[in-house]
């Protein structure tokens, strides 16, 4: 992959040289496909993430992924679905703000295995996403360089047919990449530098003004990609860590899952409705009669989660199996929100305007096909909602032919 430093092009007519070109058979926004343009549409209210564009990351190369509500990504192990999960967090974590280096911590695995240096000894990676909503498709790309220092190529943000926004390299010495935004006003772009760490969509806000119906229009375009990428909750229980007393805390639960207890302790009497929807799902995947799920104190500050019998006997959730155990985190995720889990929301819009994705890795991982069935009808009941969306990785998704609502995207190692 070649990440040459030049100045941005025009934004009215791209260089063909850009390092940002067209996927084979992945449309662009505003093209005449399922996603349609912005006219002539229904926008959706929530912004949320539709496609997935791995143009060159880890094992992937010209890969679009199509993302529904409730997606399946399915393939044999090294077939790159982690990777692509991992893209998917990477991008959403440069939305919330975030520095390249916590985006990509190891930013040496991301680059495709034969990538080639160019003349100056610099290998990267190019990832973006398609995001819907009320502006219509608006698609953001973004090419990394990943040696020999870490820092972002380029940049952009382009939306039915126009380019709002384009960065890239000027000066490899410098520390910042040579912007351009869509203005329409008596120029018709902005040119200035962006830091050469952070995603420069998340950055307009605090570079236009909003003054022309153009400058208006991009920070439209980049607040609904932000919005769209920060609630983004990367989910991978963690049954040994659940099996023991943690202590009382933020409430909020964790990646891992292995706060479960804690989180259980302090939602125990905000919403009687989702408390009992929560205790139907873990009754219809967990052996034996259930009639609650709760947490107690142990002493020392630290809790427990149980399982209520309904005969006054108590199971601590040590006692489960491995496939009860995620059974039960993946649910409570499902049936909770951003304020229970650790997300780094946008506080500028309203909830109800914002959806939550869960990023699963290994979902069915442990399970048997009652709990992972039961899992994925409720996956699809709540999804169905609008308020959350759900990837997860299968190594066979052939269990989830026939529900309704779910997308099953098939991975190859080729």
């Amino acid at each position: 992959m070649t990440l040459p430093h030049r100045s941005p092009p025009a934004l009215s007519s791209p260089s063909p040289a850009s390092l940002f070109s067209p996927l084979p058979g992945v449309p662009s926004p505003g093209a005449s496909s399922g996603e349609g343009g912005a006219r002539g549409r229904r926008c959706p209210d929530r912004p949320h993430i539709t496609e997935l564009l791995l143009s060159a990351f880890a094992g992937h190369r010209n890969t679009g992924l199509p993302l529904g509500p409730l997606t399946l990504l399915a393939g044999a192990s090294g077939s790159g679905k982690t990777s692509a999960l991992r893209a998917y967090e990477a991008l959403a974590r440069l939305g919330g703000g975030a520095e390249l280096g916590e985006a990509f911590p190891a930013p040496d695995a991301c680059v495709p295995e034969r990538a080639r240096a160019d003349a100056q000894g610099r290998r990267g990676f190019r990832i973006g996403c398609t995001a819907d909503g009320p502006e219509g498709p608006v698609r953001l790309e973004v090419a990394v360089q990943a040696e020999p220092t870490l820092r972002i190529a380029g940049e952009r943000l382009t939306a039915d047919g126009t380019v709002l926004l384009e960065s890239a390299l000027r000066d490899p010495r410098g520390r910042t990449v040579q912007a351009a935004w869509h203005t329409a006003g008596t120029a018709p772009v902005t040119r200035g530098p962006l830091p050469d760490d952070r995603l420069g969509t998340a950055l307009l806000p605090l570079r236009v003004a909003g003054r022309t119906p153009g400058e208006r229009r991009v920070l439209a375009a980049a607040e609904q990609m932000v919005v769209a990428l920060r609630s983004v909750f990367a989910c991978d229980p963690r049954p040994d860590g659940m099996r023991d007393a943690v202590p009382t805390g933020t409430g909020r639960l964790l990646g891992d899952c292995g706060n479960v207890a804690d989180v259980l302790w302090r939602t125990r009497t905000e919403c009687a409705i989702r408390y009992g929807l929560l205790v139907s799902a873990v009754r219809a995947g967990c052996a034996g009669p259930v009639t609650g799920l709760l947490a107690e104190p142990c002493g020392d500050g630290l809790v427990r989660a149980l399982l209520d019998r309904g005969d006054g006997t108590r199971t601590a959730l040590g006692r489960l199996g491995e496939g009860e155990l995620r059974y039960v985190a993946l649910a409570l995720v499902l049936l909770t929100g951003p304020g229970v889990l650790e997300v780094d929301a946008s506080g500028e819009v309203p909830a109800a305007l914002q959806t939550l994705t869960v990023l699963a890795d290994g979902l069915d991982r442990g399970m048997d096909p009652l709990q992972r069935a039961e899992l994925l009808r409720l996956a699809a009941r709540m999804c169905e909602r609008g308020h959350i969306r759900l990837v997860g990785a299968v190594s066979d998704a052939s269990w989830a032919a026939g529900v309704d609502g779910v997308t099953v995207v098939h991975l190859n190692r080729d």
